[in-house]
């Protein structure tokens, strides 16, 4: 057999360290939860987190980095094994329901890096250490929503609509509950969850109708978390304040629904939102600099979206109040107390 050339093992070499790696030493693939890429949510901010992750990383899209969209939850073992085929070495999955074919995925390809958008991994299960959790103190977000709720309400009585009764829910409508009632104890704060079923976070009609109860029971403030559902419940509210005339305020969940749910803008003074895009990029660059958590949970950022039209009619004082919660939030000054088992 004729012994390849220096020049030429060069030139394949390079080739196949590109082809498993990409330049800069790293390819990064993104798996959606079932929807667009451009769904104005997770997928999407996720997918931005990707992009500046790549483009810090001088990686090229298509090459360097790239995204597999889920039809059906039946998609997600097949893309991530279609990602690892093509080489990439860090994969983001997005959304809860990924957890489970992640964490297969991590025992099944020990060498991958694993980022799971919005994943709790329990802390007593030591495997996959390649897997880490994306999560966010969904509480303390629905905290800072309450106190803006609470500020703005003149009738000391505020809604909040959400999807399924699952943990990250809980957190947003215990956070919101504690938020609002630590400017005035004796608030009112009507809370629902939709019932259990398949539609519980894309019931729309539901969540408007929910929010329309809570108006005729006297509600000027509305929190919608639970993804369409929780947006019927903002679209309520936009729609008795275009239409009346009345003084309503909504607030949305997980990203800026200013840029997300248009139809909620007359309404909409802020989101309480996950800061996904940064998360993703931060802990990309972790595992890009041999620094990626050995498993377990990473906590992102969370915040309130800018006030956007309202930002004149907020008062500096309300403003302030918010500024001083979340730096005692992140200190440890401000608890929220969750309890699952009793949502």
């Amino acid at each position: 057999m004729k012994r390849l050339s220096m020049a030429t093992r060069m030139v394949l070499c390079a080739l196949s360290v590109f082809w498993l790696y990409g330049c800069g030493g790293v390819r990064i693939g993104l798996v959606t939860d079932t929807g667009s890429i451009q769904d104005r949510g997770f997928n999407e901010s996720a997918w931005k987190g990707v992009e500046s992750a790549g483009k810090t990383l001088s990686l090229k899209e298509g090459d360097g980095y790239r995204y597999v969209e889920s039809k059906t939850a039946g998609d997600y073992a097949g893309n991530i094994d279609k990602l690892v085929a093509d080489g990439v070495t860090i994969i983001v999955t997005v959304g809860f329901s990924l957890a489970e074919a992640t964490l297969a995925a991590a025992k099944k390809y020990p060498n991958v890096r694993f980022v799971g958008v919005d994943q709790f991994r329990d802390p007593s299960d030591t495997s996959g250490p390649n897997y880490v959790g994306l999560i966010f103190d969904e509480a303390q977000a629905g905290y800072l929503a309450g106190i803006l709720a609470g500020s703005l309400s003149k009738t000391k009585k505020i809604g909040g609509v959400y999807g399924l009764a699952i943990p990250p829910v809980i957190r947003f409508k215990q956070g919101y509950e504690q938020g609002a009632k630590s400017v005035d104890a004796a608030m009112t704060v009507f809370s629902i969850f939709h019932p259990a079923g398949d539609n519980a976070f894309v019931d729309a009609p539901w969540g408007a109708q929910q929010a329309q109860k809570f108006l005729t029971d006297g509600a000027d403030v509305v929190f919608g978390a639970g993804g369409q559902t929780g947006n019927g419940a903002l679209e309520l509210f936009a729609g008795e304040r275009t239409d009346k005339q009345k003084e309503l305020f909504c607030i949305g969940v997980d990203v800026d629904q200013y840029e997300t749910v248009k139809s909620a803008r007359p309404c909409l003074v802020s989101s309480a939102v996950k800061k996904i895009t940064e998360g993703v990029a931060e802990l990309i660059s972790k595992a890009n600099a041999g620094s990626f958590p050995k498993g377990g949970n990473f906590t992102g950022k969370i915040g309130l979206a800018p006030f956007h039209d309202f930002d004149a009619k907020i008062e500096q004082a309300v403003k302030d109040k918010l500024t001083d919660a979340q730096k005692k939030l992140e200190s440890g000054d401000i608890k929220v107390k969750v309890d699952l088992n009793t949502p």
